[in-house]
């Protein structure tokens, strides 16, 4: 294999890599770890009533990461902003971590339909998320991926990706197959998910927005391969805070072969975020039954769903809660009021519009 930073890397070679190249006794291992934390993980998201209590907070929190990741920053309350009322105001970066989450759940939309992932949903993330009806790079684009930063090497070329409409189509075909043929490809759904995610961004298929796309891939994998049953691993969060090792450990693979690495990073980031996320949960659910106790002290006659309700998103409308029961805005607004007055929201309002924000769950979301 012939790898130059500066020079197309048609040599990249298909899946899988050789068996001595991935099973490693310290990757073994490290893998069961990773099934055992994402098995707690899994098991602890099913036990919950309501899984947009979590959905919704840790899917948006995963999207705001992902997009850090490409140096796209936005606030917490600018996303609980955007998500809860109708104001225009809305920052560019506020709005691409939107269509990063709207993209996540397009995937899993597909993914439970069809029980696979197919190219078309792959372009059709990418466009959500770049907000163009462009697809796979041409031939003729020169896409380079560049050091960024204030070092002294900073904007050298570190990988040039493949080129040549022949090339990309037979790198993804070949990619799609062994994420999805697991009879022709037989290999554990974790090594599955981190393998392929180099390669989709050793590909690099897209002008941009390959690392956003990738990473709603790696949820979508584990998902169809049953190992996650809502999208709740936040590995995003882990990677922002390894970014170096990130970059290195993928030009480890490309530059020298070096897949060990790159799968002990990986795993290691599914292990410590699933442990991270179980934290979260608990927290969450333990304030949630602290909440209900007080409301039932003070509001005995409540109806649950509102209680529900206040947790599944940090900002909340009265439109939020209407239902089967409670049909006006009116009524709503009167509860939401109500949980003001014993300190379990507070009212803000942001532009014409009256929000109400439970800050026991913002300060648990924003908490490292």
């Amino acid at each position: 294999m012939t790898f130059k930073r500066t020079t197309p890397f048609n040599q990249l070679p298909l899946l899988p890599p050789e068996d001595d190249e991935i099973f490693d006794k310290e990757v073994l291992l490290l893998l069961a770890k990773a099934h055992r934390s994402l098995g707690i993980l899994d098991g602890i998201s099913k036990k919950i009533p309501n899984p947009l209590m979590l959905v919704n907070t840790i899917s948006l929190q995963e999207a705001k990461s992902s997009s850090e990741i490409e140096n796209i920053f936005t606030t917490d309350d600018e996303l609980y902003k955007a998500i809860s009322t109708t104001d225009t105001a809305i920052s560019p970066a506020a709005k691409e971590v939107l269509r990063y989450r709207e993209s996540l759940w397009t995937g899993i939309d597909h993914i439970k339909k069809h029980e696979r992932i197919d190219l078309d949903t792959i372009i059709q993330i990418y466009q959500n998320i770049k907000q163009t009806q462009t697809g796979i790079r041409s031939e003729h684009s020169n896409v380079r991926i560049i050091k960024e930063g204030k070092s002294i090497t900073s904007g050298e070329v570190v990988y040039t990706p493949p080129k040549g409409d022949d090339i990309l189509k037979e790198l993804l075909n070949n990619f799609l197959a062994f994420v999805n043929d697991d009879g022709k490809y037989n290999l554990d759904p974790l090594l599955k998910m981190a393998i392929g995610h180099y390669q989709f961004e050793a590909i690099h298929p897209f002008p941009d927005g390959n690392g956003r796309t990738g990473r709603i891939l790696n949820t979508l994998i584990l998902m169809n391969k049953d190992l996650l049953s809502q999208p709740i691993l936040y590995l995003s969060k882990y990677i922002i805070n390894n970014k170096d090792s990130y970059y290195h450990y993928l030009n480890g693979v490309s530059s020298r072969g070096d897949w060990k690495r790159w799968l002990l990073y990986m795993l290691t980031a599914v292990d410590e975020t699933a442990n991270y996320t179980v934290m979260k949960i608990e927290e969450i659910t333990q304030q949630f039954e602290a909440t209900r106790s007080h409301i039932e002290k003070h509001i005995p006659n409540l109806d649950f769903a509102v209680i529900e309700a206040i947790f599944t998103q940090p900002y909340i409308k009265a439109i939020h809660l209407i239902n089967d029961k409670i049909k006006s805005r009116n009524t709503a607004r009167k509860y939401l009021d109500q949980l003001c007055n014993i300190q379990v929201l507070e009212l803000k309002h942001i532009g014409n519009e009256n929000v109400y924000i439970n800050n026991d769950l913002v300060r648990i979301l924003e908490s490292t």
